[in-house]
């Protein structure tokens, strides 16, 4: 039941693609991606959690083997991904789930979970933030463009180039592990970022995410007042979203587990096996 098998099914008129893998009468846990990645980037770690889970992974809309209505074809906004991932999860009959969230991930997962608690049994955060410490002076540019989308486009734009690709993969790991990462990442990644109107589908998603930042408020209320069990495994080295971010969900969950690994923002790429091993230990004792 470890194998991975591959869905493409139809949600609120779109195509949404998963991966999924274990027995479907086990826990189940979703795997939410990040920016620019896909559900691909978890392709290791879901075999490793299927020994015991039932794992989800899906693509979001705009991302990876998901469909890619145009910008001016769909709201591309966190909340309306959020609406997509939830709509999916029903369609599964998936009632109660643990989340992983990295990078985009954290704000759909932490708005499934702040709005109806009771669903989610546990969190793994992977530079998935939540705090206003986590923001890196990466974001400013992000911000500014917020702000005057026209002025700051061409700088967004160079985001999605090869280099800056490459980059989010490489910066902060130590060159005894670079050799750890496989190109293929960043070549997929670019792949799907270069298709015909998929910047543009950025753009609006860069220019949204300012948005979920007036719901930290709410995501912390959450966490102090369920106390979800939660596990954190950041990148000590992330320039995307730094490490004080991981270290600020311990003011509302002092009893969370807070690992800060010696790498950058894709913390699986050079730390799978012991992230893996991390998220079994941690939810063998939070599920049962």
């Amino acid at each position: 039941m470890s194998q991975v098998r591959h869905h493409t099914v139809q949600i609120q008129g779109q195509s949404l693609f998963y991966r999924e893998a274990g027995d479907p009468s086990a826990p189940t846990v979703v795997l939410l991606h990040g920016f620019p990645a896909s559900s691909a980037m978890f392709r290791n770690l879901i075999p490793a959690l299927a020994v015991d889970y039932h794992v989800i992974a899906p693509d979001h809309l705009g991302f990876g083997q998901s469909a890619m209505p145009k910008a001016d074809e769909f709201d591309y906004t966190f909340d309306n991904l959020t609406a997509l991932t939830l709509a999916l999860l029903d369609s599964l009959g998936l009632d109660r789930f643990a989340i992983y969230i990295q990078d985009y991930g954290a704000p759909i997962g932490l708005r499934i979970a702040a709005r109806d608690p009771r669903r989610v049994t546990a969190i793994v955060t992977q530079s998935g933030n939540a705090y206003m410490e986590g923001f890196t002076p990466f974001w400013e540019p992000l911000f500014a463009h917020a702000e005057d989308r026209t002025g700051h486009e061409a700088e967004m734009r160079e985001l999605y180039s090869l280099d800056a690709t490459t980059w989010q993969y490489t910066h902060g790991v130590p060159a005894d592990r670079l050799p750890l990462i496989s190109p293929d990442t960043w070549t997929l990644d670019q792949a799907y970022l270069d298709r015909p109107g998929n910047q543009e589908i950025q753009l609006d998603l860069f220019a949204d995410y300012k948005n979920n930042l007036d719901l930290y408020p709410e995501f912390q209320k959450y966490f102090a007042e369920h106390r979800p069990p939660t596990l954190i495994t950041w990148g000590a080295h992330d320039e995307i979203f730094g490490a004080d971010g991981a270290r600020a969900y311990l003011r509302d969950l002092p009893d969370a587990e807070l690992h800060l690994l010696d790498t950058g923002h894709f913390a699986l790429e050079t730390h799978g096996p012991e992230i893996a091993a991390l998220i079994r230990d941690f939810l063998g004792r939070a599920l049962h």
